[in-house]
């Protein structure tokens, strides 16, 4: 099942299933498994967090961490052999606001690098628009910076999954 050029987003709540999910699309392949994670263990709970990601991965993935530059670890590890896991974009977003680079210019970059990479792509992300509006102004910003990555993502890869209660639900698939 390697050579394959496909991308998938999958969306979702916290504690939604994305992750095992995602992980699970990559049963079958051949070809190597490479894991790009965005996320950054601050305090005692996300790293017991990322851990139990690693474990549950399993030896079989190969791990790149990036926390601003998405799209050149993508452009770096993609090839038609590789199956991408990127988890998560939204982790990945608030790393971009919060070193004050402009988020719409990195999402235009790595739209352009999903265009590009070869191989099967999962992107997971975090739908965040669904609940109450956020107290404040950078969360309002963050929620709003987030959805339109969403939404572009979602109108770039060829395939949509929403994650709820560890069911997915196809909302996009081109064949």
């Amino acid at each position: 099942m390697t050579g394959e050029r496909r991308s998938v987003l999958v969306l979702g709540g916290a504690r939604s299933g994305k992750s095992a999910y995602a992980e699970s699309l990559a049963e079958g392949w051949k070809g190597e498994r490479v894991y790009i994670a965005t996320a950054q263990a601050h305090d005692e709970e996300m790293a017991e967090r990322i851990n139990a990601h690693r474990k549950r991965r399993g030896e079989d993935w190969s791990t790149v961490g990036t926390l601003l530059d998405l799209p050149g670890a993508l452009r770096e590890a993609a090839s038609p052999e590789k199956f991408i896991l990127i988890d998560c974009l939204t982790l990945w977003l608030t790393n971009v606001m919060l070193a004050e680079r402009n988020p719409d210019r990195a999402v235009n970059e790595l739209i352009d690098a999903l265009c590009e990479a070869p191989g099967m792509i999962v992107l997971v992300s975090n739908e965040v628009g669904s609940g109450i509006v956020p107290e404040n102004a950078l969360a309002r910003r963050f929620r709003d910076v987030a959805g339109k990555a969403n939404q572009r993502v979602a109108q770039t890869v060829d395939e949509v999954v929403a994650m709820t209660a560890g069911l997915p639900m196809v909302l996009k698939q081109t064949t």
